[in-house]
């Protein structure tokens, strides 16, 4: 197949749509679904909370109007303060069980969110994370899992409430006095209410743009400080303090217009509070004038203003926090939602491994569908075999063993192991019978100990030692102060390529696996080091079947089949002295080695000669 009929492959894109609040509400309720007893329980503490802390103003009209007769001291029993207390201890005790019995609702379903989406990033594709900055996903994901927790305790313990004691007021102002108090009333909460969510609802772009900037400031920080010493080697730290500072800078000006459109609002809210609470001090005032109220009535009627008024000063406050908790959940939600670009087909069964033999079935591939990297590839590697590929840099290698892995389908052909196409059985089967020794070694940012265990986390200690001495590395742990217990550093950057190398070989001989991939397994050992542990690596794949990737031709010497790939392609494959006999590719690539390796060290050139 020519690379000209490529197949496009349009890469999977990076958020699905928006689905809006109630989209975000729908998905959240099936977390709280699981807990429907313990949610009305809550309600129903919430509600008897809600009914004491309308009594408390009643009983206080009560005392207070008993308090105002000439025989005010026998008047007023001491039930009414008993009652008095007894109600505001209620309130209070009520808004805590309320609260005790919510808590493990918000908690298990923040915890349940945040293992699915961390499990469902960990099933994304490759293409998926190559093409996202871990700093700003880290952000959203835990804002997303935050805004849970805000969402549910704004709503239960303060919207919820508050909406019900201002129905609980206005039915009984309305009731308990004139239709004029109800008006007042209602009209003033529906003032209010509107007033604040329409200025809410302009500062939510600022808020928007807030967590835009600190994302990028947390993606900059971050990647900056993973690249520290590329950061040093070219003294660039100005340039990333000012990089950096752009972002704070975009923060601080959101954050500024943030809150002087607050002050704004809290101002509007005030001016509406002090005319309510004026008009219907006035009307009391006026009932109490003509004899048709009591001076307890005054005061009921203010202790039911203060007590509505008061939560709904943060009202503006809350709707901010759920809109942009509900935003950053969605955000979050979103990621769930990206689609899996490689999944297990369904009732796919696991791999059967025989002898672990790889086919390559003229296979094609691009990563973006615009540039092929393979083109008719076609190779076998026997089982307990080893085939070496070799090739110019861009060749097409390394995505060999990607393609392996399948972190990525082909788009053309098959790749089979003991003649089942990976495509049809589970990825976690394939992955498990595969061992790879990368050339960016990668580390934990964790003990010695935990990066070679690694490899099988339920093996014991003896064979985790005997992995780092099979991969000569025991005797630099034992030198080590805190040896297996020595921290590697983020990246493993504590450690010289070397070491992360051989951490690397001894955390998948740990593994244990019937395949293995060297992809130049030894590239960053100096030369008596590389020597000691090509032994060893022969002596382990001996059993297996081995893909060796290699830029050192001298380290494939007794490969059973060495394949010299050009432009995606195989343009020579054979034993390495057939294909040195050939005076082709391969020959060539031989001759230029030992001309750099003549210059650099000419012992080395003749111990290569002899190979």
């Amino acid at each position: 197949m020519s690379t000209a009929t490529l197949p496009q492959q349009t890469p999977q894109p990076a958020e699905p749509p928006a689905t809006g609040d109630a989209g975000v509400v729908a998905k959240l309720l099936p977390y709280l679904w699981e807990y429907r007893g313990r949610v009305l329980l809550a309600l129903a503490f919430l509600v008897t909370a809600k009914v004491a802390n309308l009594g408390v103003p009643l009983v206080m009209k009560a005392i207070v109007d008993g308090l105002s007769g000439p025989k005010a001291v026998l008047a007023v029993p001491v039930a009414l303060l008993a009652a008095y207390g007894l109600l505001r201890m209620s309130s209070t005790l009520f808004n805590e069980l309320r609260d005790v019995v919510f808590v493990k609702v918000a908690q298990r379903a923040m915890r349940r969110v945040a293992l699915e989406v961390f499990e469902h990033m960990h099933s994304l594709s490759l293409r998926f994370h190559l093409e996202r900055q871990t700093g700003g996903l880290t952000r959203d994901i835990e804002r997303g899992v935050r805004g849970i927790s805000t969402l549910l305790n704004y709503m239960v313990f303060s919207v919820l409430p508050t909406f019900f004691e201002i129905a609980l007021v206005t039915g009984f102002l309305i009731v308990r006095f004139d239709v004029w108090f109800g008006v007042i009333t209602v009209g003033a909460l529906v003032l209010y209410i509107s007033a604040t969510f329409l200025i809410s609802e302009r500062r939510i772009h600022h808020r928007r743009a807030m967590n835009e900037s600190d994302s990028k400031a947390s993606t900059r920080a971050v990647d900056s400080l993973i690249n520290f010493e590329t950061v040093k080697y070219f003294g660039n730290e100005r340039f990333e303090a000012k990089r950096y500072d752009e972002s704070l800078s975009r923060y601080e000006r959101a954050v500024v217009t943030s809150e002087t459109s607050l002050g704004f609002l809290n101002t509007v809210q005030a001016a509406i509070i002090a005319v309510t609470v004026s008009l219907l001090m006035w009307r009391a005032s006026d009932g109490i004038v003509h004899g048709s109220l009591t001076l307890g009535d005054l005061v009921m009627v203010n202790a039911l203003l203060i007590q509505l008024y008061i939560p709904l000063n943060f009202l503006g406050v809350l709707y901010r926090e759920i809109k942009q908790s509900l935003t950053d959940m969605e955000k979050m939600f979103r990621l769930l939602a990206v689609n899996r670009e490689i999944e297990d087909r369904p009732g796919a069964p696991p791999l059967a491994v025989a002898g672990a033999a790889i086919r390559f079935e003229g296979v094609d591939f691009s990563y973006d569908g615009r540039r092929p990297i393979l083109a008719g590839v076609d190779f076998e590697v026997p089982a307990g075999r080893t085939v070496a590929v070799v090739g110019s840099s861009g060749s097409g290698k390394s995505t060999l063993g990607r393609l392996l892995f399948r972190f990525y389908d082909v788009q053309a052909g098959r790749i089979a192991i003991d003649g089942q196409d990976i495509r049809e059985v589970t990825q976690a089967s394939v992955r498990a019978a595969i061992g790879i020794v990368p050339q960016d070694t990668v580390l934990f940012n964790d003990t010695i100990y935990y990066n070679i265990a690694y490899g099988r986390p339920g093996a014991t200690r003896e064979e985790v030692v005997e992995a780092a001495k099979v991969a000569h590395i025991l005797d630099f742990i034992e030198s080590l102060p805190d040896k297996w217990e020595t921290t590697v550093g983020e990246r493993g950057l504590k450690l010289s390529g070397g070491e992360k190398q051989r951490v690397s070989i001894a955390r998948t001989l740990l593994k244990n696996p019937p395949v293995l991939i060297f992809d130049e397994a030894t590239s960053a050992l100096d030369s008596r080091t590389e020597k000691a542990i090509q032994a060893e690596l022969a002596e382990i794949s001996r059993d297996r079947t081995t893909l060796m990737i290699a830029h050192r031709l001298s380290t494939i010497v007794d490969a059973d089949q060495i394949l010299v790939m050009e432009g995606g392609r195989i343009v020579e494959r054979g034993a390495f002295r057939d294909l040195l006999a050939r005076d082709g590719k391969f020959a060539e690539m031989w001759r230029l080695q030992q001309q750099e390796e003549a210059q650099g060290d000419p012992a080395l050139a003749g111990e290569r000669k002899d190979a």
